[in-house]
């Protein structure tokens, strides 16, 4: 390791990294091997699928993130990982009123074009407000990270530290759909509306979605993340264009957005601003969770008392769906997870509840009574 991150980082610094697919894994593995020398800096971490960061490194720093995706779900549990348990709309105000502070970003980019111009790669979202009020920004310019169309590009000299590397993208372990997930997703499709702009969160089921939704015809995405099944809708040119916060894929995802315009990625001031959602008609919220009691009260957080999810952006948007024309919000999960009570937090309150999908079929809330709600629920439920 040849370069020296003590010459940016001081103690007692706050740190923002990139998260998921967009960790820069050779600046966490530094970050995490000089440690000592910033003792008392703050690291806010998001999905976390690399696994540099463990629990023995909080002898020196200092870990929070807003979710227990990935390897968070082992650093929540051995209590080494704080969760900030706000909707995701609200990490960009965080960081920029410095309540998540970021003195010091390190982020992901890819190799340049031939202006000289490097773009963000896989991810923007909350990246682009902690650059902005960051004082250095260190940057790994990994040559597998396609050039896409991101809200900011970059030149070198905006950077305080250029570090050369050559890996695959940090992924989710692999997961395919079964019966169970073909048939929520078949229910489900039936709510999508030809010139639907979809929302998708992460997991096998949204995914899944995408399959269902082949017949459909001129879709369009606007999400905080999209994964591989987004791109084959629009090679297959069911879906037009998309705009996220995000990409949490493969390489087939990764190559169709490289240098392809109908694919931009925004930040979360942008993607999960509920003024930029109350204008899109026909929206729907695909969403999955924990679990959903029997009056639509929805735990996407903890499982067995470890933390595994978050409260995330689905809040953000099943809000936008539900107020928008022809939109409509759905929570698609196994009947086994319709419960009487929930074990976890409340993450998305009743009063929020749309359409509830399962392997059993659809029991459609909106404008339901509780006594109701109760009895559609049952009826999908094992």
């Amino acid at each position: 390791m040849s370069f020296d991150l003590t010459r940016f980082i001081r103690p007692g610094d706050g740190i923002v990294l990139g998260q998921a697919c967009a960790e820069p894994q050779t600046l966490s593995a530094a970050l995490v091997a000089q440690r000592a020398a910033y003792s008392g800096a703050s690291l806010f971490l998001g999905i976390n699928y690399a696994g540099i960061l463990r629990a023995e490194h909080t002898d020196h720093l200092q870990l929070s993130s807003y979710c227990g995706a990935g390897h968070n779900r082992a650093l929540a549990d051995a209590g080494a990982l704080d969760i900030h348990p706000h909707p995701y709309s609200r990490l960009a105000p965080l960081i920029r009123q410095r309540k998540i502070p970021c003195d010091v970003a390190l982020i992901q980019v890819s190799p340049p074009n031939a202006r000289g111009e490097y773009s963000m790669g896989l991810a923007v979202d909350y990246l682009l407000p902690a650059l902005q009020s960051a004082r250095a920004v260190i940057a790994e310019v990994n040559d597998r990270i396609p050039w896409t169309c991101t809200e900011k590009i970059f030149r070198k000299e905006d950077f305080a530290l250029l570090v050369e590397a050559s890996y695959e993208p940090a992924s989710p372990p692999p997961t395919r759909s079964g019966a169970l997930e073909k048939s929520i997703a078949q229910h489900a499709a039936a709510y999508v509306p030809d010139g639907a702009t979809l929302e998708f969160g992460l997991g096998v089921l949204p995914d899944a979605l995408c399959l269902a939704l082949l017949g459909k015809k001129d879709l369009s995405a606007h999400s905080g993340t999209i994964a591989d099944g987004v791109a084959d809708l629009m090679q297959r040119g069911v879906m037009t264009k998309t705009v996220c916060g995000q990409m949490i894929g493969t390489h087939k995802l990764f190559d169709f957005a490289r240098n392809n315009p109908a694919l931009q990625l925004r930040s979360t001031e942008y993607t999960h601003d509920a003024r930029v959602l109350a204008s899109l008609p026909r929206f729907v919220a695909v969403n999955s969770a924990v679990e959903i009691d029997l009056s639509g009260q929805v735990n996407a957080e903890l499982a067995k008392g470890s933390y595994l999810g978050a409260v995330g952006g689905a809040l953000d948007f099943i809000r936008a769906a539900n107020q928008s024309a022809g939109g409509v919000s759905l929570l698609l999960l196994p009947a086994a997870r319709i419960v009487a009570q929930l074990s976890g937090p409340v993450s998305t309150p009743r009063s929020e509840a749309g359409v509830v999908v399962t392997e059993r079929g659809a029991a459609d809330l909106r404008g339901c009574s509780l006594r109701e709600r109760k009895r559609r629920l049952e009826a999908i439920s094992l």
